[in-house]
C-alpha cells in the first residue's frame, strides 16, 4: 500500500516537472548545457590521466634507450679486452633490458593510441551536442514564434467574428443615422420654402437706392462726376488763367 502511494506521488511530482519543463525549455537547455561543461571537465581529467601515463612510458623508454646504448658499449669494451665474465654480465642485463624497452615501447605506442582515440571521441561527442544544443535553441525559438502567430491568428479569428456578431447592431445604427440625415435635411427644406422671398427682395431693393444716393451725395461733395452707369470720369486740368485767377 504504502509502494502504491509512493508510486502514486512520484507520478504526481514526475507530471508536475514535465509540465515546468514543457513551460520553461529555455531553462531546461540551459541545465543540459551545464551538464555537458561537467562531463567535458570529467572526460578531460581522465584524459589528462592517460596523457601522464603516455609521458611516463614515453620517459622511461628514453631512459632505457640511453641504458641500452651504455650496456651495448661496456659489453663491447670488456669483450674487446678479453673480460668475457664482465661482458657476459653486461650482455645479460642488455638482452633484458632490451625486453623491456620492447614491451614499454609497445605499451606506449598502444596508449598514444588510445589517447588519440579518447580525444577523437571526445571532440565528436562534443560536437554533436553542441549541434544539438544550437538545434535545440533554433526549434525553441522557431516555436515561440510559431506561438505568436498562432495567438494573432486566433486574435484575428476572434476579431472577425465579434465584428461579423456586431453587423445587426451596426446596420441598424447606420440606418438610424440616414433617417435622421434625412429629417433634418427635410426640415431645412421646409424652413426654406416657408420664407417670404419678396419681402427679402424689396428690403435688397432699398439697400442698392440707398447706397446709389450716398454714392452720389460722395462724389458731388469730392468734386467727382458720374457718368450715366456710375463710373466716376476724371475732371479736365485747370489752365494757366484759371491758376493766376
Amino acid at each position: 500500500m504504502f509502494q502504491r502511494i509512493g508510486n502514486l506521488f512520484r507520478g504526481f511530482f514526475s507530471s508536475f516537472i514535465s509540465g515546468v519543463e514543457r513551460k520553461n525549455p529555455e531553462a531546461l537547455l540551459e541545465v543540459e548545457k551545464e551538464n555537458l561543461r561537467k562531463q567535458i571537465s570529467e572526460y578531460n581529467q581522465g584524459l589528462a590521466s592517460h596523457a601522464a601515463l603516455c609521458e611516463r612510458l614515453m620517459t622511461q623508454n628514453k631512459k632505457e634507450s640511453r641504458e641500452i646504448t651504455e650496456l651495448t658499449a661496456k659489453a663491447t669494451a670488456h669483450l674487446k679486452n678479453g673480460n668475457r665474465k664482465l661482458a657476459g654480465d653486461y650482455a645479460l642485463r642488455l638482452q633484458k633490458l632490451k625486453e623491456d624497452h620492447k614491451s614499454n615501447v609497445e605499451q606506449l605506442e598502444e596508449a598514444e593510441k588510445t589517447y588519440e582515440d579518447l580525444k577523437k571521441a571526445r571532440d565528436i561527442a562534443v560536437t554533436a551536442a553542441r549541434e544539438k544544443i544550437e538545434a535545440l535553441k533554433r526549434d525553441i525559438d522557431e516555436t515561440k514564434i510559431a506561438k505568436a502567430t498562432a495567438e494573432l491568428n486566433e486574435m484575428a479569428a476572434g476579431m472577425i467574428n465579434e465584428i461579423g456578431g456586431a453587423g445587426d447592431t451596426l446596420n441598424r445604427l447606420e440606418e438610424m443615422v440616414t433617417e435622421e440625415k434625412e429629417k433634418a435635411r427635410g426640415r431645412a427644406r421646409v424652413a426654406r420654402d416657408s420664407m417670404d422671398t419678396t419681402e427679402l427682395a424689396e428690403m435688397e431693393a432699398e439697400r442698392d437706392a440707398m447706397e446709389e444716393l450716398a454714392l452720389a451725395e460722395f462724389a458731388a461733395e469730392s468734386g467727382i462726376v458720374l457718368d450715366d452707369e456710375g463710373e466716376s470720369e476724371d475732371e479736365a486740368p485747370a489752365s494757366d488763367d484759371e491758376k493766376a485767377m
